[in-house]
């Protein structure tokens, strides 16, 4: 049963996460905000993982054997912990606290995530971006940047894409996007200037976070409508809060969501799994990962349909 609920608060919608497994019967718990009933995407973003702090003795750390992705991109980004990525562009990187790894799979890319030995304490986000139609198809590509923290009044920030407080990530995006950790300090209030036509959502990871003055617990996110020239942070703890910050204009078009693949019609879904389960070129294949793939579920007994938002009051 899905337990997400959402609230309004004062011009902030409030979104629950649920627990989910990632990537198999033993794979560790996530805690998911996007996508749910509520709301499907915060301008291009459409999902949003949140996990730890995990103990990797306890939970057996992270072990994604490979699978696909069409139509989207992946944002990783570790608050502690280490994460070893292959994919079948050939790439081998590894994901550590403070830098983004953007993965592209527009007609398709496979890769694999596993926690590395040395990793005791695995604690971060991952994130995805729907691709806008002219360019879901686009070529497989990885993007790695580490951004230079930025000292404002109150907290900390690194930009890892978009544009905020003055720094700008270099990293390429198909839409205009926001992506920023902040971290506040114990009991500042800090004032961030953002641009009006993007709608935003602040994913709480420590703290109790005042956001455009609704409350926001840990594992919360906040959802700001379009329309905010600046959006008001407040920490009212004893201790540094850590937030999540994303944005972008609203993605008008309908995305399909469905297991790994983004596309815009069942049709797209079908043909994505078909792919993937006869080991298609579509994909390509990941060395250096010693298990199997994952297997695709089985699509369910109903026409797939596009996820909407609602309209914004």
């Amino acid at each position: 049963m899905d337990h997400t609920e959402a609230g309004v608060g004062v011009g902030v919608e409030v979104l629950t996460a649920r627990d989910v497994p990632l990537g198999g019967p033993r794979a560790m718990t996530v805690r998911r905000t996007l996508p749910q009933r509520a709301r499907t995407l915060i301008g291009a973003w459409c999902f949003a993982d949140h996990y730890g702090p995990d103990r990797v003795a306890d939970s057996g750390g992270m072990d994604v054997a490979p699978h696909p992705h069409t139509g989207l991109q992946t944002v990783s980004w570790l608050f502690s912990g280490e994460i070893e990525h292959r994919d079948s562009l050939g790439t081998h990187a590894f994901v550590r606290p403070g830098e983004i790894n953007l993965m592209t799979g527009g007609h398709g890319i496979s890769h694999t995530e596993v926690s590395t030995p040395a990793t005791t304490v695995l604690h971060g986000v991952q994130l995805w971006v729907a691709l806008p139609g002219e360019h879901r198809h686009a070529p497989r590509a990885f993007q790695h940047h580490a951004p230079v923290p930025v000292r404002v009044d109150g907290a900390e920030l690194r930009v890892f894409l978009g544009t905020l407080a003055g720094d700008t990530s270099p990293v390429r995006t198909f839409t205009p996007l926001l992506g920023s950790e902040v971290l506040i300090d114990a009991g500042a209030s800090l004032t961030l200037d953002v641009d009006p036509d993007f709608e935003h959502g602040l994913l709480v990871d420590t703290g109790a976070v005042r956001f455009e003055g609704t409350p926001l617990r840990p594992a919360e996110l906040g959802y700001a409508a379009p329309g905010r020239s600046a959006l008001t942070l407040v920490n009212d703890s004893d201790r540094p809060a850590r937030t999540v910050l994303l944005g972008g204009p609203p993605f008008e078009e309908e995305i399909v969501m469905w297991w790994n693949f983004i596309g815009r019609s069942h049709q797209d879904i079908a043909e994505a799994r078909e792919e993937w389960e006869r080991a298609s070129d579509r994909f390509g294949s990941v060395d250096g990962h010693p298990g199997g793939r994952l297997p695709a579920p089985a699509l369910p007994n109903a026409v797939i349909t596009p996820r909407k938002n609602p309209s914004h009051r």
